[in-house]
């Protein structure tokens, strides 16, 4: 690297110095690539190795990048899910002294997979179902906090597994705008552009062989739609019933936590006659779930995953009589006594299979099965040994898909867990 460099950035890591950003990131030499799949993207994106880290690293205007850098901030600050936006490079000039593209640096979001490399030979109904799902829930998000994405699509963003499915991340923010509340045509915009571009992507799948032959791309992304729209009104429209129903209100509330969402304020008001009630939430961010277990247990986990593990809590205290402890109490001892000595059990090599919330909802699953099949209950430490070697060790590493040492590239993951190479 060469001549003056100006570097913007949240954290203070210099092996961003040590990257070559005197050469256009086309010319990048390879021992300075990490191999990782991605999206379709209007930018030329690469991916390389910081530490113990990966970071997606994207040229456009300097503009643009202190721009979409400042918006994925604000969105971290709003509890939005999306990527952590790293640093702004401007100022690169080339050996020759050609003034070179600005980047955008973001930390590549571990454990997560572009839309293209979440099947094998083909993309199944059932998994595109959960994708589209999954996006619509990240589109309510982030509506509800204010931002108008103005480009979404599949390839803008990364998915987790989260218990059976999927939790969406924003990858790209540079069309955004954040307002103080969106307007039903701004939301209406976006969903469309939603339509029409998840349509335009699997229509591109199709063209490519790499749809099953029984899935409608129209269909698939008609759904995000009415996804979208029944979780809207879920979360925001407004209720009424009698007054003798106002069991009505802690149903409501209780449905709202069961989609991951806590009430901010409910504003309750009644008719002349005093007959009718009429119920409006206020939500706020969905994590119900994930905060409660963070509370609880100091476990950091998506939304379904907590969900799986806080049932899992709440068994446990009712297995053991203690229905009448201190939450907290009975939290601690249920992560020393069950989950940590799980986790603890994975072999040092398999650690990096899956995140661990997601072992401890798979290994429940596995001991439902195994149960069943045997009609008898199951220990957890068998139901242990016999998903580590049945299950788990059969798996490919999820964590980044490719190895640091190596930067080999390996093949993209589907619904199931089956890795085959796609070529």
């Amino acid at each position: 690297m060469s001549g003056a460099l100006n570097i913007t950035s949240a954290i203070a890591d210099p092996g961003l110095l040590d990257l070559p950003w005197n050469l256009p990131l086309e010319s990048w030499p390879e021992d300075a690539i990490t191999a990782l799949p991605k999206g379709i993207s209007r930018h030329l994106v690469r991916f390389a190795t910081l530490g113990d880290y990966v970071v997606a690293i994207k040229e456009t205007s300097s503009e643009l990048a202190r721009r979409e850098y400042e918006m994925l901030r604000t969105l971290q600050r709003l509890d939005v899910p999306c990527v952590e936006p790293v640093a702004v490079i401007t100022d690169r000039v080339a050996d020759d002294g050609e003034e070179l593209a600005s980047v955008l640096v973001t930390r590549h979001l571990r454990f997560s997979l572009p839309y293209r490399a979440i099947y094998s030979q083909s993309l199944r109904p059932e998994t595109a179902t959960r994708l589209v799902d999954a996006l619509a829930v990240l589109l309510v998000r982030l509506h509800i906090v204010g931002f108008f994405w103005g480009d979404v699509s599949l390839s803008n963003t990364l998915f987790r597994r989260d218990a059976g499915a999927f939790a969406a991340y924003l990858v790209d923010a540079e069309t955004g705008q954040l307002y103080d509340r969106l307007s039903n045509g701004q939301r209406e915009n976006d969903l469309e552009i939603a339509r029409i571009n998840i349509a335009g992507e699997l229509l591109d799948l199709q063209a490519g062989g790499r749809l099953e032959e029984d899935i409608d791309p129209v269909a698939i992304s008609d759904g995000i739609v009415d996804r979208y729209r029944t979780l809207w009104k879920e979360l925001t429209g407004p209720e009424q019933f009698d007054q003798s129903e106002r069991w009505r209100i802690n149903s409501r509330i209780e449905r709202l936590n069961d989609l991951g969402f806590d009430i901010e304020e409910l504003a309750i008001v009644t008719d002349d006659t005093g007959t009718q009630v009429r119920i409006q939430p206020k939500v706020v961010d969905a994590g119900h779930h994930s905060r409660r277990l963070l509370r609880l247990t100091g476990l950091d986990a998506q939304e379904n995953q907590a969900r799986r593990l806080l049932n899992d809590l709440d068994s446990y205290r009712a297995r053991y009589g203690k229905p009448d402890a201190d939450e907290e109490v009975v939290a601690h001892e249920w992560t020393a006594k069950v989950f940590e000595p799980v986790i603890r059990a994975i072999p040092k090599d398999l650690k990096g299979k899956l995140e661990p919330a997601e072992i401890f909802h798979q290994l429940l699953d596995h001991r439902w099965y195994l149960s069943q099949n045997e009609s008898r209950d199951v220990p957890l430490a068998e139901a242990v040994s016999s998903y580590i070697d049945t299950v788990l060790r059969h798996r490919r590493d999820e964590a980044t898909i490719f190895n640091p040492a190596t930067g080999t590239f390996t093949a993209p993951i589907d619904v199931e867990g089956d890795w085959r190479l796609n070529v």
